[in-house]
Order: C-alpha cells, then structure tokens, then sequence
C-alpha cells in the first residue's frame, strides 16, 4: 500500500498547496540506502522541470567513493559522469514532521534520457521482481518488522556505544525483553515516532522491546512491497531524526554492541492470486500447497546467493553467529524462531513465511526484492524444500557465507538472481560492496591491537 494511495500529479499539487508547503526535500534511495537528492524551494517543484542527478549517485559506497577500474561497473555507469532525470512518485509525498517551516519530501525514480527507469535503482530492481509476480497472476504481501538499537550519543567512533539515559535517569545495564517498562523509559521519544509516523501515514502497528539491552521493534502492517519498502525507507530516517531530538542516537546497525543480539528486519510474505485475492500458499481445503513449500526451497536454494544483499556490510555477518537470536542456516520449521524461515502458525488465508536472514542495515527495497526473487524461482522451478525441522537449529551445521567475500561471490557468480534481478545492478552492486570491504581492510580494530601488538 502506498503512502498516500492513488495520487496524481494533480492531487499532489492541490496537497502542497493545502498544506501550504515551502519546501520540498526530493529523494532517491541509493543503493546502500541513504537519502540522496536535493530541497528545492515550492515554486521551483514542477513536473516539467525534470531534476537531474549524476548517474553515479548509485554508484557510490556508504563512504561516498566509487569503484575504479571495475569493467563491469564501468560499462554499466557511464564514464562521463551523465545525468538521470528524476521524476516524483507522487504516492510518496509526505510530510517532513521535524522541520521547522512547512516541508515536503517525496521519492523519486531515475531514468535514462531516452525515458526508460534506471536498471540499477533499488526501485527499478524491487519493481522488475514485481513484474514477474504480475505475469504469472500473482501479487506479493510482505509485512516487515524491523529491530533497531537506542544508544547514548557517540560523537568518538573509537569508543563503544552505551545505552541510553531513560526517564529514570539510568541507562538500560540488563536485557529487558518485552518489558513495558523498559520501553515506558523512552515514552516522551516513542511518543513522537508515533505521531511523526501518523503525520506520515507510514501505518505503524506494534512496538516493542526486543532482547538486546535498548534494543527495540517496530511492526508494520503488511502489504504491497513497493509501498513498504517506501515506509521502511521513510522510517529509518524519521527514528534518527527523532532520537537525535531527545538526545540520543537510533542505529539499525547489523551488531552495533559487542555482548548483545544484532539486529534483523524480519520480513513476513505471501502470495495472493492478483484476480481472486486467494493466498496461493493454501489449498482450497486449508493445507499447505505444493507451491508454498516450494517457495520456501527457493529460499533455501538462493538465499546463500542474496547474502551479499540482505547482511550488506562487513559488520552484518557479526549477527550471523550461534546463539545470538539470529539463524545461521538455511532451515526452516513452522513457529520455529531458530531457523532461517519461520511458519507462523495462521489460518489458510493468512498462510505466510517469514525470513529471519536480512539484517536491519539492508537496504529494504533490494532486501524485499531479492527474498521475493528467491521465493519466485522456487516456485516457478518447483523446488522441494529441506525437511522441516522441529527443535532448535541453532546447533546444526553453518549454512551461510560467514563474510562479505565469500558472499560477494556467490552473488556474482549465480546466473538465476543475475536474470531476475537484473544483470547492470549485480555488476554495480558487487563493485560498491567490493570497495567497501577493501576500504575496511584498511582499518586496524582495537581487537588486533590489544592480542596481536605485543603476542606475536
């Protein structure tokens, strides 16, 4: 579901103008999943105008260096350093809750001069995956639910983070899981998520505090993977500006404290016949179809592969680790949350899997994108899953890459994602990470200082 369902241009004049905007911040998600774009003053936001920026804003690290020397990389991005023309989506446009005067953002999409979307964009990528749920007849729900750390202000980045000082004066020293008390701690914070999230329509459902010691969990409603990607992506920003308000930093950091559980965005999806609404993943008397379990061996045959894209940064795979609340294979068990993919226990119209894979720090329209890709090639090659598993999967063997090389690898080198994703967007992507990891190479941690300097 969109932000703001069915809108126009037209409409989206008229609610500028009802609200009385004076400036428009215009955005595009890259592909590591920063805000880029430009604010523009009200009477400078036309349709005709076409805003334009350099190609190779998706092409850039989370540093903001490009790769060089790359032949893939560099016949995808042209050498020249040439324009995209960007165009609003005007279901996106919202609000911008923390500004002082009047303020507006919206999404944009990037296309080519010669009018088509930019291949590598992580909207173009999400919506090609669409396309082909939409030429088999079928439409895709997923319902995120995203786990993220409150954290005391660290202006030093050599030091560890800390949590937060609560109402009560005290920083959180114990783990507090669903506590009501320990979430009470930040009512005044949680209070304006709430009510930025509203002004938004970003359609929040449920918060609470998951296991990590300021670690917490925002449900969002399910829905059309478009339009959610579109909230996540929204959310993200509007928690860090929140927090920043109330004097204290909001993380989505993979494993940002050492001794406590990382951080996942669970994603919950389902398959719907686009004609007659039926989840697919059901037979008409209630069982489970062939076809759901074959979607769930897409997931265990591909997700290896997609790695790379939902645990993202060299730090993603520190939450990849036994006993630490996040699965390290590729097993899966009805209400099992030991394993990779999680059965619900439901009714037959609510027939669902939930990945437990992605990390908090993926980009949420390449993560939705690549764990429906997954799912659709299991169903469309008829896959058979792995049998279920009924205790817990934590002690059985590693399944997934370990690092961001091995990783990479793996993505690079698998043929089906490459064609159902898009081949100029695995080329770009595996460059951009390709650098990151060679950036971070560069890095010497305190770990090594400590046990190496005077040991070996």
């Amino acid at each position: 579901m969109a932000i703001r369902e069915n809108f126009t241009y037209n409409d989206m004049e008229e609610w500028l103008n009802a609200k009385r905007v004076t400036e428009i911040e215009c955005l595009v998600p890259d592909l590591t999943g920063v805000a880029r774009g430009k604010i523009l003053p009200r009477v400078k936001f036309t349709e005709e105008r076409g805003m334009r920026l350099p190609e190779v804003v998706l092409g850039m690290t989370v540093t903001g260096n490009s790769p060089s020397g790359d032949v893939a990389f560099e016949r995808a991005i042209s050498s020249t350093d040439r324009d995209m023309i960007l165009k609003a989506d005007p279901t996106t446009i919202t609000t911008v809750p923390w500004a002082v005067d009047p303020t507006a953002q919206v999404i944009h999409d990037c296309y080519f001069a010669d009018g088509k979307l930019v291949d590598f964009a992580p909207r173009s990528v999400l919506r090609r995956v669409l396309r082909l749920y939409q030429q088999k007849g079928w439409k895709p729900l997923v319902a995120p639910e995203l786990e993220f750390y409150l954290t005391a202000k660290n202006i030093d980045p050599n030091l560890p983070l800390t949590s937060p000082i609560g109402r009560s004066g005290r920083g959180e020293t114990s783990r507090q899981v669903y506590s009501i008390d320990a979430v009470n701690e930040f009512d005044p914070l949680f209070e304006d998520i709430y009510d930025y999230c509203d002004m938004m329509n970003l359609d929040v459902d449920t918060l609470i505090h998951e296991i990590g010691a300021g670690q917490m969990e925002i449900n969002f409603q399910h829905g059309d993977p478009l339009g959610l990607a579109d909230k996540v992506f929204y959310f993200k920003r509007t928690l860090r500006e929140a927090a920043l308000k109330h004097d204290m930093y909001a993380t989505f950091m993979a494993k940002p404290m050492g001794g406590e559980p990382g951080s996942a965005m669970h994603v919950h999806q389902s398959v719907v016949d686009a004609a007659s609404g039926q989840n697919i993943f059901s037979d008409p008397d209630g069982s489970p179809a062939r076809i759901f379990h074959h979607y769930i061996g897409g997931l265990q045959r591909y997700m290896p592969s997609a790695m790379a894209i939902v645990a993202p940064y060299v730090n993603s795979y520190r939450r990849i680790v036994r006993h630490t609340a996040a699965p390290i294979n590729l097993q899966w068990g009805v209400d099992n949350r030991t394993v990779g993919f999680r059965v619900p226990v439901s009714g037959a119209q609510d027939r669902r899997v939930e990945n437990r894979v992605i990390g908090a720090d993926a980009n949420p329209y390449l993560a939705l994108a690549v764990t429906l890709a997954c799912g659709y090639l299991g169903m469309v090659e008829q896959i058979e899953p792995t049998p279920m598993v009924e205790g817990s999967a934590y002690n059985m063997q590693v399944e997934l890459p370990q690092g961001l090389p091995e990783a990479l690898a793996l993505l690079r080198g698998d043929d089906k994602l490459r064609e159902v994703l898009g081949e100029r967007f695995i080329d770009v992507y595996a460059a951009i990470k390709e650098l990151e990891h060679q950036e971070f190479m560069t890095v010497i941690s305190p770990w090594e200082r400590e046990h190496l300097l005077l040991h070996v």
